[in-house]
């Protein structure tokens, strides 16, 4: 009888493992040695610099369009922002060059938009006879530091818009092309016109933009912004400035308690921008800091930005490699953001009708 009672537990953990019977869950922040020991949205991550082994840590984010409404503005939105959004690591080495530059993400674009990413921030260049996405300097491309074709990219991002009919992504470019409709091109190429929000119907003045709802039910799921003023003219692609503001990226831009606009954009409280864009990324990226970074130090940050901003949350907040955190991190800081702007809850959890949960806070 003793002898049974010792071989079952030992013949049920065999057949638990060959059979891949679920593991115990872990609730969010609980210790873990792998993801599937973690609740669905969230990832086993080890941060050594604010945690003591690994924890389940979130790694997806609340559709504030499917858990509230989407009968708000688009500018009523929070969208978590991938900075350099292609520039990640295990990219495949084109023609076989060793790559000698930063890289900024860990997951494809695909597995970004899966994760919840609303906003990607990519950097096109002029290069090889075509456009691709670079992680440069002085403008120009080089084989060290190219990741790959744009229509890469731009593929991924209409595969998931055509999979997704209720989503809205918004590219927001830093642009090199020099080529005579360059990036008109490949979004030809890649089938993402169809999706593209016209630049006519974008709200000057600060007003406010179009439902969500509406634009998704115009099929306008894809807003594009980009660095080059001429372009709004030429191409059709919205000159990033005239729609929004921004604070300054890199070390500069995570000063504690401090907020300034980066030099490309009208001042914080510029009202007649509707949209508010919260860098918060190190000039050099370092992956193990990345935990901090996007921990209480992003919701200080966004906090900060909200007051030099006249009292606007933020609609995008971009960060560096967006899955590590201490905890709920860029996830919850999203969350915050729109039960702020919803419902003026500290969590857009507590925006849903009949919650109890609401701890209110600045509006």
């Amino acid at each position: 009888m003793g002898l049974s009672l010792v071989i079952f537990p030992v013949f049920f953990c065999i057949i638990t493992a060959a059979f891949g019977f679920p593991y115990e869950q872990h609730k969010l922040m609980g210790k873990c040695s792998s993801t599937r020991e973690c609740s669905t949205g969230q990832i086993c991550s080890s941060c050594p610099v604010e945690l003591q082994g690994s924890r389940c840590v979130r790694s997806s984010t609340t559709n504030p369009f499917n858990l509230v409404n989407a009968s708000m503005p688009f500018n009523k939105y929070a969208y978590l922002t991938t900075h350099n959004s292609f520039a990640i690591k295990k990219r495949p080495i084109q023609d076989a060059v060793p790559q000698v530059t930063f890289t900024n993400q860990e997951d494809t674009i695909s597995q970004q938009l899966s994760n919840g990413v609303r906003a990607l921030m990519l950097d096109t260049y002029d290069f090889k006879g075509d456009i691709w996405l670079c992680h440069s300097f002085k403008g120009k491309c080089q084989d060290f530091t190219a990741f790959e074709p744009a229509i890469n990219a731009l593929k991924e991002v209409e595969i998931f818009l055509s999979s997704n009919p209720s989503e809205i992504v918004t590219l927001i470019l830093e642009d090199y092309v020099e080529a005579p409709n360059g990036l008109t091109n490949a979004f030809n190429a890649s089938g993402l016109v169809k999706y593209r929000f016209p630049v006519s119907n974008m709200p000057k003045d600060g007003k406010d933009w179009p439902l969500v709802k509406d634009m998704v039910a115009k099929n306008h799921r894809l807003v594009v912004f980009g660095s080059q003023r001429q372009k709004e003219q030429s191409e059709g692609i919205a000159y990033q400035w005239n729609y929004m503001v921004e604070n300054q990226y890199g070390k500069d831009g995570m000063v504690r308690g401090k907020c300034s606009k980066r030099a490309d954009s009208s001042e914080l409280n510029d009202r007649s921008k509707s949209l508010v864009l919260v860098n918060h990324f190190r000039t050099i990226p370092i992956h193990q800091a990345s935990c901090k970074d996007n921990s209480q130090d992003l919701m200080n940050m966004l906090s900060t930005c909200y007051h030099a901003s006249g009292n606007r949350w933020a609609n995008f907040v971009a960060v560096d490699y967006y899955k590590r955190s201490d905890g709920g991190g860029t996830f919850q800081a999203v969350d915050m953001l729109n039960g702020k702007s919803l419902c003026g809850c500290d969590d857009v959890q507590a925006c849903v009708s009949g919650s109890s949960s609401c701890t209110r806070g600045s509006k």
